[in-house]
């Protein structure tokens, strides 16, 4: 079993690796879902799987019973899934604002929305000549 998860928590992490160097922000965005799922997914492998021990102390006891299930990957899951899901959501509205803003989600479409692309227009700032007064002087 701890096999299956350390192969299936691979995977995901191999894919969303993958999605992540793709150039478009959904895909992006789904490689971020992929290697937060995967997270989670070796926390909760991590975890001793001891079914029907609950960490409880038992009336008379000062300590549980040996063998009981460890809490603390499963706080840390829970923990892992609120930080994934807020992450995901910002990202989400900083896609969407971007795609309205550029029109795209294409990476590359949007490094020319700052700087003119494929054009001679930009110009050597350490070629102006300026004056006194700091103004450019045209020649």
């Amino acid at each position: 079993m701890i096999l299956l998860f350390a192969i299936a928590s691979g995977v995901l992490f191999a894919s969303g690796i993958y999605m992540l160097s793709r150039r478009s922000l959904v895909k992006i965005l789904i490689g971020l879902l992929l290697l937060s799922y995967a997270v989670n997914l070796l926390l909760f492998s991590s975890a001793n799987l001891v079914p029907a021990r609950p960490p409880i102390i038992p009336p008379g006891e000062t300590t549980p019973l040996p063998g009981f299930a460890d809490p603390v990957p499963q706080a840390l899951i829970l923990t892992a899934i609120v930080i994934s899901f807020g992450t995901i959501a910002f990202a989400m509205v900083l896609i969407r604002q971007s795609h309205i803003v550029s029109g795209t989600d294409d990476m590359n479409e949007m490094l020319c929305s700052d700087l003119p692309c494929g054009t001679d227009e930009v110009v050597d700032k350490r070629s102006i000549e300026v004056d006194e007064n700091g103004d450019a002087v045209t020649s």
